[in-house]
Protein backbone atom coordinates (compact mmCIF):
# COMPACT_ATOMS: atom_id res chain seq x y z
CA UNK A 1 0.00 0.00 0.00
CA UNK A 2 1.41 3.37 -0.99
CA UNK A 3 1.91 6.25 1.43
CA UNK A 4 -1.06 8.15 -0.04
CA UNK A 5 -3.37 5.21 0.67
CA UNK A 6 -2.05 4.92 4.23
CA UNK A 7 -2.74 8.62 4.74
CA UNK A 8 -6.27 8.27 3.40
CA UNK A 9 -6.91 5.30 5.66
CA UNK A 10 -5.74 7.19 8.73
CA UNK A 11 -7.88 10.19 7.77
CA UNK A 12 -10.87 7.87 7.42
CA UNK A 13 -10.30 6.43 10.90
CA UNK A 14 -10.13 9.93 12.37
CA UNK A 15 -13.29 10.91 10.51
CA UNK A 16 -15.19 7.95 11.97
CA UNK A 17 -14.20 9.08 15.47
CA UNK A 18 -14.94 12.80 15.08
CA UNK A 19 -17.84 13.10 12.65
CA UNK A 20 -20.69 12.70 15.16
CA UNK A 21 -21.97 16.14 16.08
CA UNK A 22 -19.15 17.89 14.23
CA UNK A 23 -19.76 21.57 13.56
CA UNK A 24 -17.00 21.90 10.98
CA UNK A 25 -17.98 19.25 8.43
CA UNK A 26 -20.12 19.55 5.33
CA UNK A 27 -21.61 16.15 4.55
CA UNK A 28 -22.55 15.39 0.94
CA UNK A 29 -24.58 12.24 0.38
CA UNK A 30 -24.65 11.07 -3.23
CA UNK A 31 -27.01 8.60 -4.86
CA UNK A 32 -25.23 7.25 -7.93
CA UNK A 33 -26.81 6.42 -11.27
CA UNK A 34 -25.61 5.74 -14.79
CA UNK A 35 -26.00 9.21 -16.32
CA UNK A 36 -26.87 11.62 -13.50
CA UNK A 37 -26.20 11.62 -9.76
CA UNK A 38 -28.27 13.18 -6.96
CA UNK A 39 -26.56 14.93 -4.06
CA UNK A 40 -27.76 16.17 -0.67
CA UNK A 41 -25.80 18.70 1.42
CA UNK A 42 -26.11 18.80 5.19
CA UNK A 43 -24.22 18.92 8.47
CA UNK A 44 -23.37 16.34 11.09
CA UNK A 45 -25.83 18.06 13.44
CA UNK A 46 -28.74 17.29 11.12
CA UNK A 47 -29.12 20.66 9.39
CA UNK A 48 -30.17 20.50 5.72
CA UNK A 49 -28.29 22.97 3.53
CA UNK A 50 -29.29 21.86 0.03
CA UNK A 51 -31.76 19.05 -0.43
CA UNK A 52 -31.12 18.24 -4.07
CA UNK A 53 -28.40 18.83 -6.63
CA UNK A 54 -28.50 16.82 -9.85
CA UNK A 55 -25.23 16.63 -11.73
CA UNK A 56 -24.02 14.63 -14.72
CA UNK A 57 -21.67 11.68 -14.54
CA UNK A 58 -18.80 13.48 -16.25
CA UNK A 59 -16.00 15.89 -15.37
CA UNK A 60 -18.18 18.96 -15.87
CA UNK A 61 -20.77 17.51 -13.50
CA UNK A 62 -18.12 16.66 -10.90
CA UNK A 63 -16.77 20.21 -11.03
CA UNK A 64 -20.32 21.51 -10.54
CA UNK A 65 -20.58 19.37 -7.40
CA UNK A 66 -17.30 20.76 -5.99
CA UNK A 67 -18.21 24.33 -6.87
CA UNK A 68 -21.53 24.05 -5.03
CA UNK A 69 -19.88 22.35 -2.04
CA UNK A 70 -17.28 25.12 -1.81
CA UNK A 71 -19.94 27.84 -1.96
CA UNK A 72 -21.98 26.22 0.82
CA UNK A 73 -18.91 25.77 3.02
CA UNK A 74 -18.01 29.45 2.70
CA UNK A 75 -21.60 30.49 3.38
CA UNK A 76 -21.95 28.28 6.46
CA UNK A 77 -18.43 28.71 7.83
CA UNK A 78 -17.56 25.01 7.44
CA UNK A 79 -13.94 23.99 7.04
CA UNK A 80 -14.09 20.33 5.97
CA UNK A 81 -16.17 18.30 3.55
CA UNK A 82 -16.80 14.60 3.28
CA UNK A 83 -18.50 13.02 0.28
CA UNK A 84 -20.29 9.69 0.56
CA UNK A 85 -21.62 7.48 -2.23
CA UNK A 86 -24.02 4.57 -2.25
CA UNK A 87 -22.46 2.46 -5.00
CA UNK A 88 -24.48 1.27 -7.97
CA UNK A 89 -22.60 -1.15 -10.26
CA UNK A 90 -19.40 0.66 -11.38
CA UNK A 91 -21.06 4.03 -11.98
CA UNK A 92 -19.49 5.54 -8.85
CA UNK A 93 -15.89 4.87 -9.91
CA UNK A 94 -15.27 7.90 -12.19
CA UNK A 95 -16.66 10.23 -9.50
CA UNK A 96 -14.71 8.45 -6.76
CA UNK A 97 -11.42 8.69 -8.61
CA UNK A 98 -12.02 12.37 -9.43
CA UNK A 99 -12.78 13.30 -5.80
CA UNK A 100 -9.83 11.39 -4.36
CA UNK A 101 -7.36 12.77 -6.89
CA UNK A 102 -8.73 16.23 -6.12
CA UNK A 103 -7.80 15.70 -2.47
CA UNK A 104 -11.31 15.31 -1.01
CA UNK A 105 -12.53 12.87 1.63
CA UNK A 106 -14.70 10.12 0.18
CA UNK A 107 -16.47 7.23 1.90
CA UNK A 108 -18.79 4.42 0.90
CA UNK A 109 -22.26 3.86 2.33
CA UNK A 110 -23.41 0.24 2.18
CA UNK A 111 -26.61 -0.49 0.26
CA UNK A 112 -27.94 -2.62 3.12
CA UNK A 113 -27.35 0.14 5.66
CA UNK A 114 -29.21 2.64 3.46
CA UNK A 115 -32.17 0.29 3.23
CA UNK A 116 -32.34 -0.25 7.00
CA UNK A 117 -31.84 3.42 7.83
CA UNK A 118 -34.56 4.54 5.42
CA UNK A 119 -37.34 3.23 7.65
CA UNK A 120 -35.77 4.68 10.79
CA UNK A 121 -35.64 8.17 9.33
CA UNK A 122 -39.22 8.22 8.12
CA UNK A 123 -41.48 5.19 7.79
CA UNK A 124 -43.16 6.83 4.82
CA UNK A 125 -39.96 7.12 2.83
CA UNK A 126 -39.89 4.90 -0.20
CA UNK A 127 -37.01 4.29 -2.58
CA UNK A 128 -36.17 7.46 -4.51
CA UNK A 129 -32.99 9.31 -5.45
CA UNK A 130 -33.55 12.50 -3.44
CA UNK A 131 -34.30 10.77 -0.17
CA UNK A 132 -31.59 8.14 -0.63
CA UNK A 133 -28.81 10.71 -0.85
CA UNK A 134 -30.15 12.40 2.33
CA UNK A 135 -30.25 8.96 3.91
CA UNK A 136 -26.61 8.38 2.93
CA UNK A 137 -25.63 11.71 4.50
CA UNK A 138 -27.41 10.75 7.72
CA UNK A 139 -25.46 7.50 7.92
CA UNK A 140 -22.18 9.35 7.39
CA UNK A 141 -23.08 11.76 10.22
CA UNK A 142 -23.42 8.70 12.49
CA UNK A 143 -20.01 7.38 11.45
CA UNK A 144 -21.65 4.45 9.64
CA UNK A 145 -19.52 4.52 6.52
CA UNK A 146 -16.89 2.34 4.85
CA UNK A 147 -13.43 3.12 3.58
CA UNK A 148 -13.35 3.88 -0.15
CA UNK A 149 -10.54 1.73 -1.47
CA UNK A 150 -8.74 3.05 -4.56
CA UNK A 151 -5.77 0.76 -5.23
CA UNK A 152 -3.03 1.38 -7.79
CA UNK A 153 -4.05 1.34 -11.43
CA UNK A 154 -2.18 -1.93 -12.07
CA UNK A 155 -4.11 -3.65 -9.29
CA UNK A 156 -7.41 -2.27 -10.60
CA UNK A 157 -6.56 -3.48 -14.11
CA UNK A 158 -5.74 -6.94 -12.74
CA UNK A 159 -9.02 -7.05 -10.82
CA UNK A 160 -10.95 -5.99 -13.91
CA UNK A 161 -9.28 -8.69 -16.00
CA UNK A 162 -9.99 -11.33 -13.35
CA UNK A 163 -13.62 -10.22 -13.23
CA UNK A 164 -13.87 -10.32 -17.03
CA UNK A 165 -12.35 -13.80 -17.13
CA UNK A 166 -14.91 -15.00 -14.59
CA UNK A 167 -17.78 -13.56 -16.63
CA UNK A 168 -16.47 -15.06 -19.88
CA UNK A 169 -16.06 -18.48 -18.28
CA UNK A 170 -19.65 -18.30 -17.04
CA UNK A 171 -20.85 -17.35 -20.53
CA UNK A 172 -18.84 -20.16 -22.06
CA UNK A 173 -20.35 -22.69 -19.66
CA UNK A 174 -23.84 -21.34 -20.37
CA UNK A 175 -23.35 -21.71 -24.14
CA UNK A 176 -22.02 -25.25 -23.76
CA UNK A 177 -25.07 -26.21 -21.71
CA UNK A 178 -27.42 -24.63 -24.24
CA UNK A 179 -25.76 -26.66 -27.01
CA UNK A 180 -26.12 -29.81 -24.96
CA UNK A 181 -29.71 -29.23 -23.84
CA UNK A 182 -31.13 -27.85 -27.09
CA UNK A 183 -29.13 -29.50 -29.87
CA UNK A 184 -27.54 -32.72 -28.63
CA UNK A 185 -30.62 -33.98 -26.80
CA UNK A 186 -32.80 -33.25 -29.83
CA UNK A 187 -30.66 -34.52 -32.71
CA UNK A 188 -28.07 -36.87 -31.17
CA UNK A 189 -29.28 -38.13 -27.76
CA UNK A 190 -26.72 -40.96 -27.78
CA UNK A 191 -23.95 -38.37 -27.49
CA UNK A 192 -25.38 -36.85 -24.32
CA UNK A 193 -24.07 -39.71 -22.16
CA UNK A 194 -20.47 -38.83 -23.11
CA UNK A 195 -20.85 -35.06 -23.40
CA UNK A 196 -19.16 -34.11 -20.14
CA UNK A 197 -16.12 -36.37 -20.53
CA UNK A 198 -14.33 -35.01 -23.59
CA UNK A 199 -16.19 -31.81 -24.28
CA UNK A 200 -13.82 -30.51 -26.97
CA UNK A 201 -14.38 -33.57 -29.13
CA UNK A 202 -18.11 -33.47 -28.50
CA UNK A 203 -18.31 -29.84 -29.62
CA UNK A 204 -16.42 -30.79 -32.79
CA UNK A 205 -19.05 -33.46 -33.48
CA UNK A 206 -21.82 -30.92 -32.93
CA UNK A 207 -20.08 -28.47 -35.24
CA UNK A 208 -19.34 -30.80 -38.16
CA UNK A 209 -21.65 -33.78 -38.03
CA UNK A 210 -24.53 -33.54 -35.58
CA UNK A 211 -26.51 -35.99 -37.69
CA UNK A 212 -25.53 -39.60 -36.68
CA UNK A 213 -26.27 -40.81 -40.22
CA UNK A 214 -23.54 -38.49 -41.49
CA UNK A 215 -21.04 -40.09 -39.09
CA UNK A 216 -22.04 -43.58 -40.15
CA UNK A 217 -21.23 -42.73 -43.76
CA UNK A 218 -17.69 -41.55 -42.93
CA UNK A 219 -14.42 -43.42 -42.76
CA UNK A 220 -13.03 -43.50 -39.21
CA UNK A 221 -9.92 -41.51 -40.19
CA UNK A 222 -12.07 -38.80 -41.72
CA UNK A 223 -14.28 -38.67 -38.61
CA UNK A 224 -11.28 -38.62 -36.28
CA UNK A 225 -9.78 -35.59 -38.03
CA UNK A 226 -12.97 -33.55 -37.50
CA UNK A 227 -11.78 -32.47 -34.05
CA UNK A 228 -8.76 -30.68 -35.49
CA UNK A 229 -10.43 -28.85 -38.37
Amino acid sequence: MKESNLTRLEEFRQLKKKIRGSEEHLIVGIDVAKEKHHAYFGTATGKSLLRKLIFENNRKGFETLLHRAGAIMRQEGLTKAVFGVEPTADYHKPLGEFLIHSGHSLVLVANGAVKQNRELLDGRWDKNDTKDCANAADLISQGKALYYDLPDLKIRDLRNLASLKKKLKAQEHSLRMRIRNHLVTQFFPELDEYYGHREGENLAIVKWCLNPAQIAAMDFEQFFQMEYI
